[in-house]
Formats: C-alpha cells, structure tokens, sequence
C-alpha cells in the first residue's frame, strides 16, 4: 500500500542527524526570530564564538532554511551547508536585526541580516569568518559590535607558502546598521 502524505506535511531529511523531520508548510516569522537569542552589544564575533553558539542556542528547524535563509542567501545552499543561529540585536525599533553563522567548504562566515517589521529582507553583510579563497591563502576577520550599532571589523591574511602572519596584510573598517535596517560601511 503506498502512503500518501496530506499536502500540509512535508519530510525532510535532516543532514546533520540523519533522520526524517516532519514539518508543517506554515511557519511565521516571528518563530524564525525567536531561535535567536538577544544579546545585547557589546560582542565580538571571533572563529571559536560559534562554538558556543552551537552549543548553547537552539538550531534551526529545516523550513526556516528554506523559508527565510535562502531568501538572503539567494540560492546558495546544498546539503554541505551547515547554518547556527547566533544572535538578535534587541531595541531595534522599526527593523530586526539578527546574525547567523554560515559553514560551507572552505568558508566560514558570520551574517548579519536585517528585516523589516514584517519579515522582508532589508540587507545583509558579512562581517567575521574564515576563508580561503584560492584554496592555499587563509582570511580571518573578527567583529566587534557596539551599542550604537557600529560594526568594526578587522581582517587579515596568511600565505600557506609562508607560516609566519603578515600584519601589513590586515585591514580594519567599520560598518553602520541604521535605523531603518540599511548596513552601510562608514568609512
């Protein structure tokens, strides 16, 4: 006999555990924004942080990957993708503001996103992680956050030929989520 699920049940597999998640096809937003907790600034964002992220927060449930992740991913996400809800920013008043840690092959990074009241995307960037974008040089940058939400982020770089850290390869430069969500650099 062939088992037909209603429409409002969808099943995933779940890469990371393995097993079969049933979901309903109706998630709202605000479901989304309460897997991240709220942390109030100051916060720096470094390689270990997201240890402690994945440990400690909840995860994401499939569907919100799918609902709201790709939305500002843009279709960047296969079965190799791996995303840890990180933080919200509190006392936003007409956007949301949230940051989440995307692991992908060779690229680690951390996401602010901004949405407005009623969930859509407002802007996003990337403000701390590791890369390496030829296969061989390492990229690392760190974010610290303050209260008046100005991003300072400070980056650098090691040549695999080389062992020792260059510091003339790093650079610094902050950004700005303004009051309507926009990320803007402000140098």
């Amino acid at each position: 006999m062939l088992f037909i699920p209603p429409r409002n049940l969808i099943r995933y597999l779940c890469p990371q555990k393995a097993i079969i998640v049933e979901k309903h096809q109706e998630i709202h937003f605000l479901d989304y924004l309460a897997v991240y907790p709220e942390i109030a600034p100051p916060v720096t964002l470094t390689d270990d942080s997201q240890v402690a992220f994945s440990k400690y927060n909840k995860q994401f449930k499939p569907i919100m990957i799918d609902k709201f992740l790709a939305m500002s991913e843009k279709g960047a996400i296969d079965e190799f993708t791996e995303f840890v809800p990180c933080l919200k920013i509190p006392n936003t008043k007409d956007f949301y503001a949230v940051i989440y840690w995307k692991a992908s092959l060779m690229n680690y990074q951390y996401i602010l996103v901004t949405y407005d009241k009623s969930g859509v995307l407002v802007d996003k960037a990337i403000i701390a992680g590791t890369s390496s974008p030829n296969g061989e040089d390492l990229v690392r940058s760190v974010a610290s956050i303050d209260e008046d939400w100005i991003i300072t982020i400070v980056s650098g770089a090691s040549i695999q030929a080389t062992t020792e850290y260059n510091p003339k390869s790093s650079n610094a430069f902050t950004l700005e989520i303004l009051e309507g969500g926009r990320i803007i650099s402000s140098e």
